[in-house]
Protein backbone atom coordinates (compact mmCIF):
# COMPACT_ATOMS: atom_id res chain seq x y z
CA UNK A 1 0.00 0.00 0.00
CA UNK A 2 1.43 3.55 -0.71
CA UNK A 3 1.64 5.90 2.43
CA UNK A 4 0.76 9.37 2.26
CA UNK A 5 1.43 11.32 4.83
CA UNK A 6 -0.38 14.34 6.37
CA UNK A 7 1.08 17.39 8.31
CA UNK A 8 1.45 16.94 11.97
CA UNK A 9 -1.63 17.62 13.98
CA UNK A 10 -3.28 17.66 18.10
CA UNK A 11 -4.77 14.16 19.01
CA UNK A 12 -8.58 14.28 19.19
CA UNK A 13 -9.89 14.26 22.67
CA UNK A 14 -13.85 13.12 23.63
CA UNK A 15 -16.48 13.08 20.84
CA UNK A 16 -15.39 16.42 19.47
CA UNK A 17 -16.37 17.21 15.92
CA UNK A 18 -13.21 19.64 15.72
CA UNK A 19 -13.88 19.78 11.73
CA UNK A 20 -17.44 21.87 12.52
CA UNK A 21 -15.68 23.39 15.58
CA UNK A 22 -12.69 24.68 14.65
CA UNK A 23 -12.67 24.65 10.92
CA UNK A 24 -9.26 26.33 10.19
CA UNK A 25 -7.29 23.79 12.61
CA UNK A 26 -4.32 21.73 11.41
CA UNK A 27 -6.76 18.98 12.50
CA UNK A 28 -9.99 19.95 10.04
CA UNK A 29 -7.30 20.80 7.31
CA UNK A 30 -6.59 16.62 7.91
CA UNK A 31 -10.02 15.61 7.68
CA UNK A 32 -10.25 17.52 4.19
CA UNK A 33 -6.90 15.72 3.06
CA UNK A 34 -8.80 12.11 3.58
CA UNK A 35 -11.71 13.63 1.83
CA UNK A 36 -9.74 14.33 -1.27
CA UNK A 37 -7.76 11.48 -0.82
CA UNK A 38 -11.48 9.51 -0.80
CA UNK A 39 -12.21 11.26 -3.63
CA UNK A 40 -9.34 10.59 -5.60
CA UNK A 41 -9.49 6.58 -5.55
CA UNK A 42 -12.86 6.71 -6.92
CA UNK A 43 -11.92 8.78 -9.90
CA UNK A 44 -14.37 7.31 -12.03
CA UNK A 45 -17.24 7.39 -10.25
CA UNK A 46 -18.83 9.63 -7.87
CA UNK A 47 -18.55 7.91 -4.34
CA UNK A 48 -21.84 7.79 -2.84
CA UNK A 49 -21.35 5.52 -0.54
CA UNK A 50 -18.99 4.06 2.53
CA UNK A 51 -18.56 2.32 5.49
CA UNK A 52 -15.75 3.44 7.94
CA UNK A 53 -14.26 0.92 10.59
CA UNK A 54 -11.46 -0.70 12.66
CA UNK A 55 -9.81 -3.60 13.78
CA UNK A 56 -10.72 -3.51 17.08
CA UNK A 57 -12.45 -1.31 19.62
CA UNK A 58 -11.05 2.12 20.99
CA UNK A 59 -9.35 3.05 17.74
CA UNK A 60 -10.96 6.60 16.88
CA UNK A 61 -13.23 5.18 14.60
CA UNK A 62 -16.71 6.88 15.31
CA UNK A 63 -15.14 10.38 15.81
CA UNK A 64 -13.12 9.84 12.42
CA UNK A 65 -16.38 9.32 10.59
CA UNK A 66 -18.18 12.06 12.30
CA UNK A 67 -15.58 14.43 11.49
CA UNK A 68 -15.58 13.06 8.00
CA UNK A 69 -18.77 13.52 7.32
CA UNK A 70 -18.75 16.92 8.16
CA UNK A 71 -15.42 17.95 6.12
CA UNK A 72 -18.06 15.98 2.83
CA UNK A 73 -20.96 18.35 4.25
CA UNK A 74 -18.92 21.58 4.49
CA UNK A 75 -18.09 20.69 0.70
CA UNK A 76 -22.13 21.37 -0.21
CA UNK A 77 -22.65 17.47 -0.52
CA UNK A 78 -25.86 16.59 0.98
CA UNK A 79 -24.45 13.96 3.04
CA UNK A 80 -25.80 11.42 5.45
CA UNK A 81 -24.43 9.64 8.39
CA UNK A 82 -25.74 6.83 9.79
CA UNK A 83 -24.94 5.39 12.70
CA UNK A 84 -24.60 1.54 11.69
CA UNK A 85 -22.81 0.30 14.76
CA UNK A 86 -26.47 -1.58 16.27
CA UNK A 87 -24.48 -3.08 19.32
CA UNK A 88 -22.57 0.10 20.76
CA UNK A 89 -23.63 3.16 19.47
CA UNK A 90 -22.57 6.49 19.55
CA UNK A 91 -23.41 9.24 16.67
CA UNK A 92 -26.54 10.21 19.04
CA UNK A 93 -24.43 11.16 21.75
CA UNK A 94 -21.85 13.23 19.31
CA UNK A 95 -25.00 15.15 17.92
CA UNK A 96 -26.98 14.76 20.39
CA UNK A 97 -29.88 13.86 18.25
CA UNK A 98 -33.23 11.13 19.93
CA UNK A 99 -32.46 7.83 19.46
CA UNK A 100 -35.55 6.75 20.21
CA UNK A 101 -36.14 5.81 15.93
CA UNK A 102 -33.02 5.43 13.83
CA UNK A 103 -31.54 2.86 11.19
CA UNK A 104 -33.36 -0.24 12.80
CA UNK A 105 -36.81 0.63 12.70
CA UNK A 106 -36.29 1.39 9.42
CA UNK A 107 -35.44 -2.15 8.74
CA UNK A 108 -37.71 -3.76 11.03
CA UNK A 109 -41.01 -1.69 10.61
CA UNK A 110 -42.40 1.03 7.61
CA UNK A 111 -40.38 4.26 7.62
CA UNK A 112 -38.55 6.34 5.03
CA UNK A 113 -35.18 7.42 5.46
CA UNK A 114 -35.97 11.06 5.41
CA UNK A 115 -38.95 10.87 8.34
CA UNK A 116 -35.75 8.97 10.33
CA UNK A 117 -33.13 11.23 9.90
CA UNK A 118 -32.19 14.38 11.75
CA UNK A 119 -30.78 17.36 11.17
CA UNK A 120 -27.68 18.52 12.94
CA UNK A 121 -25.93 22.17 12.96
CA UNK A 122 -23.52 21.29 9.67
CA UNK A 123 -25.23 22.80 6.85
CA UNK A 124 -25.76 20.00 4.42
CA UNK A 125 -25.35 16.65 6.99
CA UNK A 126 -28.15 14.89 8.56
CA UNK A 127 -27.63 11.84 10.71
CA UNK A 128 -29.75 8.97 11.38
CA UNK A 129 -29.26 7.27 14.76
CA UNK A 130 -28.83 3.61 15.08
CA UNK A 131 -32.81 3.66 17.07
CA UNK A 132 -33.25 0.69 19.34
CA UNK A 133 -30.66 -1.92 19.53
CA UNK A 134 -31.94 -5.17 18.14
CA UNK A 135 -30.82 -8.78 19.07
CA UNK A 136 -30.15 -9.73 15.40
CA UNK A 137 -27.71 -6.84 13.96
CA UNK A 138 -25.69 -8.95 11.65
CA UNK A 139 -28.92 -9.97 9.83
CA UNK A 140 -30.58 -6.82 9.50
CA UNK A 141 -27.51 -5.50 8.05
CA UNK A 142 -27.81 -8.50 5.44
CA UNK A 143 -30.88 -8.27 4.59
CA UNK A 144 -32.85 -6.69 1.18
CA UNK A 145 -34.79 -4.13 3.84
CA UNK A 146 -31.02 -2.59 4.22
CA UNK A 147 -30.20 -2.81 0.50
CA UNK A 148 -33.49 -1.02 -0.33
CA UNK A 149 -32.13 1.59 2.64
CA UNK A 150 -29.28 2.27 0.52
CA UNK A 151 -30.65 2.71 -2.76
CA UNK A 152 -33.75 5.04 -1.10
CA UNK A 153 -31.23 7.08 0.88
CA UNK A 154 -29.08 7.56 -2.50
CA UNK A 155 -31.74 9.45 -3.89
CA UNK A 156 -32.20 11.99 -1.76
CA UNK A 157 -28.01 12.29 -0.12
CA UNK A 158 -24.81 12.77 -2.48
CA UNK A 159 -22.88 10.76 0.17
CA UNK A 160 -23.92 7.96 2.42
CA UNK A 161 -21.68 7.18 5.24
CA UNK A 162 -21.68 4.00 7.70
CA UNK A 163 -20.46 3.89 11.24
CA UNK A 164 -19.97 0.37 11.64
CA UNK A 165 -18.81 -2.22 14.75
CA UNK A 166 -15.00 -2.99 14.95
CA UNK A 167 -14.28 -6.22 11.89
CA UNK A 168 -12.54 -8.09 14.42
CA UNK A 169 -15.07 -7.99 16.95
CA UNK A 170 -17.80 -8.78 14.93
CA UNK A 171 -19.27 -9.54 11.40
CA UNK A 172 -21.29 -6.76 10.93
CA UNK A 173 -19.11 -4.57 8.69
CA UNK A 174 -18.09 -8.07 6.63
CA UNK A 175 -21.99 -8.29 6.08
CA UNK A 176 -22.12 -4.79 4.55
CA UNK A 177 -18.96 -4.22 2.73
CA UNK A 178 -20.02 -5.14 -0.34
CA UNK A 179 -23.05 -2.97 -0.65
CA UNK A 180 -21.26 0.16 -0.51
CA UNK A 181 -18.65 1.71 -2.64
CA UNK A 182 -15.98 1.41 -0.57
CA UNK A 183 -14.53 0.56 2.98
CA UNK A 184 -12.10 3.18 5.18
CA UNK A 185 -10.27 1.64 8.19
CA UNK A 186 -9.29 3.30 11.35
CA UNK A 187 -6.60 2.17 13.40
CA UNK A 188 -4.96 3.56 16.22
CA UNK A 189 -0.88 4.52 16.64
CA UNK A 190 0.90 2.27 19.36
CA UNK A 191 -2.44 0.53 20.26
CA UNK A 192 -3.33 -1.72 16.81
CA UNK A 193 -0.96 -4.35 16.43
CA UNK A 194 0.31 -5.07 13.21
CA UNK A 195 -1.29 -8.79 13.10
CA UNK A 196 -5.09 -7.16 13.92
CA UNK A 197 -4.70 -4.89 10.96
CA UNK A 198 -3.57 -7.52 8.53
CA UNK A 199 -6.13 -10.40 9.75
CA UNK A 200 -8.69 -6.92 9.58
CA UNK A 201 -7.74 -6.30 5.68
CA UNK A 202 -7.89 -10.21 4.91
CA UNK A 203 -11.20 -10.55 6.67
CA UNK A 204 -12.69 -7.80 4.07
CA UNK A 205 -10.87 -9.03 1.15
CA UNK A 206 -12.93 -12.40 1.50
CA UNK A 207 -16.04 -10.13 0.72
CA UNK A 208 -14.53 -8.62 -2.10
CA UNK A 209 -14.79 -4.76 -0.36
CA UNK A 210 -13.07 -2.36 -2.08
CA UNK A 211 -10.80 -0.82 0.68
CA UNK A 212 -10.59 2.93 0.21
CA UNK A 213 -7.21 3.59 2.30
CA UNK A 214 -6.47 3.35 5.98
CA UNK A 215 -6.53 6.45 8.54
CA UNK A 216 -3.81 5.81 11.96
CA UNK A 217 -4.43 8.54 14.08
CA UNK A 218 -2.81 9.44 17.30
CA UNK A 219 0.58 9.15 15.83
CA UNK A 220 3.17 11.02 18.19
CA UNK A 221 3.40 15.06 17.27
CA UNK A 222 7.21 15.21 16.78
CA UNK A 223 6.53 12.52 13.75
CA UNK A 224 3.24 13.20 12.44
CA UNK A 225 -0.24 12.73 14.06
CA UNK A 226 -2.45 11.32 11.03
CA UNK A 227 -1.53 8.89 8.52
CA UNK A 228 -3.52 8.20 5.34
CA UNK A 229 -2.74 4.79 3.73
CA UNK A 230 -4.20 4.65 0.30
CA UNK A 231 -5.61 0.99 -0.33
CA UNK A 232 -4.28 -1.27 -3.40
Amino acid sequence: MVRKKNKNVSNLRGRQLIAHENPKSPIAEQFRTIRTNLQFTSVDSDLETMLVTSASPSEGKSITTANTAVVFAQQGKKTLLVDADMRKPTIHYTFRVDNTKGLSNYLVKSHSVTELASKTDVDHLDVLPCGPIPPNPSELLGSDKMKRFIEEAKKTYDVVIFDMPPVLAVADAQVLSNSVDGVLLVVRSKQTEKEAIMKAKEQLDQTKANILGVVLNDQDIKSSNYYYYYGQ
